[in-house]
């Protein structure tokens, strides 16, 4: 498909977006540029949209039960991209993967109980663990030289051993480094959690988002024995932009595992998904998969933009198209990258959300924030949100528009080199 459909600038504003109209609410400046929240700017694919308007046109919106054209778009979705085999009765449907982890942390653990995490990380992780008086473990993820981040096995090890956590939630592809986790390191993790009895629930919610050679690889399909040591959340909302019709698909394989989960879930009173969600999301598995081709062609454009305004560090493995040609078709509608401004780009392997590095600038830690709001006149999130580790750093949202997102670096860039000359 013409992915130039992704230029469309659409007004979100007056529509009860939680990107455009809660600024003012939230402390920031009216008509500031939002590129913070990961959802898209972009219209649903055609059969999506076409699904919901058949759905509401019944005029009937009762409790629904997915049959088994739903389960059957969701496995094929899974098992041709994937290569991840799963039974229906695998499937817990839920209404958010951030609603599913918390779930699994009151399931799987007691309150004082340990929940291993890899910040800079997902701000909801430390959110569900902590609001549930569970205790966070900590294993930093490694910044290598090249500025690809690592896991630090030594220590990832050692905080099983010692602190003896319950549950490990992992994010793959991991939001916001943008790391895209190789087969070698997944299964040296799943290892260590076998051998140290502790459960892994793995955020797979940007599977679908991935460049140059990067592959994602499903944790469960690692190891028969990994299958039923986890928890697998999937969902639609990223991929295809449907965060606002709360549908998720947990695979839980272990029937004892699965049966305990769906007992946490009876008790917090939520049963049947929402109708429209549950059409959105086979419409998405059925016939999305032309939508997000040029949606990836699209934000791989986006990518070589950014990366034209901020130096990448290094160069992302498998990744020469992305994030580092310079004479890529997107990145010729920009001047070369600013390298004067200190700002850069962290490699990106996968998620459209990537991690910004102003640690080279003279800007202080406590100022950036201020900077990019005041001054530049965008909205980022801070990287202290994701963990003290992502101290120096800010997350955006690339999943928009081009012409927004060159607005927005030139906005960045403009207001760093003003700080540096002054």
């Amino acid at each position: 498909m013409d992915s130039s459909i992704f230029d469309n600038i659409i007004e979100r504003r007056g529509t009860g977006s939680l990107k455009y109209d809660c600024a003012a609410s939230r402390g920031f400046p009216d008509g500031i540029l939002p590129l913070w929240v990961a959802d898209m700017d972009f219209r649903v694919a055609d059969p999506i949209a076409a699904a919901l308007r058949a759905a509401a046109g019944h005029g009937i919106f009762g409790y629904t039960v997915p049959d088994d054209a739903y389960y059957g778009a969701l496995r094929s979705w899974w098992c041709e991209r994937f290569g991840y085999h799963f039974e229906p009765r695998s499937v817990v449907i839920t209404p958010g993967v951030v609603f599913s982890l918390a779930q699994a942390v009151r399931a799987f653990t007691e309150p004082g109980d340990g929940v291993l995490i890899q910040r800079p990380v997902y701000y909801p992780f430390s959110e569900v663990i902590e609001c549930n008086r569970r205790k966070i473990v900590n294993s930093p993820l490694a910044l290598g030289d090249d500025g690809r981040y690592g896991i630090d096995f030594e220590d990832f090890e050692r905080k099983l051993a010692e602190e003896r956590p319950k549950l490990f939630i992992m994010s793959s592809p991991h939001n916001p480094v943008g790391r895209v986790w190789e087969r070698w390191e997944l299964e040296r993790m799943g290892d260590l959690c076998i051998a140290y009895g502790c459960l892994v629930v793995s955020d797979e919610v940007h599977a679908d988002f991935t460049y140059g050679e990067n592959r994602h690889t499903v944790f469960a399909t690692v190891k028969d024995a990994f299958r039923e040591n986890s928890i697998v959340c999937t969902s639609p909302s990223k991929t295809f932009n449907l965060a606002g019709l709360q549908v998720s698909n947990i695979v839980i394989e272990d029937n004892a595992l699965r049966r305990r989960y769906k007992s946490e879930i009876e008790m917090s009173g939520y049963s049947q998904p929402n109708t429209m969600g549950v059409a959105a999301c086979r419409a998405a598995y059925e016939e999305g998969g032309p939508w997000l081709d040029g949606l990836l062609e699209y934000l791989a454009g986006n990518l070589d933009l950014l990366g034209s305004y901020f130096p990448v560090v290094g160069a992302a493995r498998g990744a020469d198209s992305v994030c580092g040609n310079q004479q890529a078709e997107a990145g010729s509608h920009v001047p070369q990258a600013r390298a004067g401004s200190g700002v850069r780009l962290v490699p990106v392997e996968g998620t459209y959300l990537p991690w910004l590095d102003f640690r080279g600038t003279d800007i202080a830690h406590s100022r950036v924030d201020d900077l990019m709001v005041n001054e530049a006149g965008v909205w980022l999130d801070s990287g202290t949100m994701f963990g003290p580790e992502g101290e120096g750093f800010q997350r955006i949202n690339i999943a928009c528009p081009r012409s927004i997102l060159r607005k927005a670096a030139e906005s960045i860039s403009a207001a760093v080199e003003n700080h540096i000359s002054e």
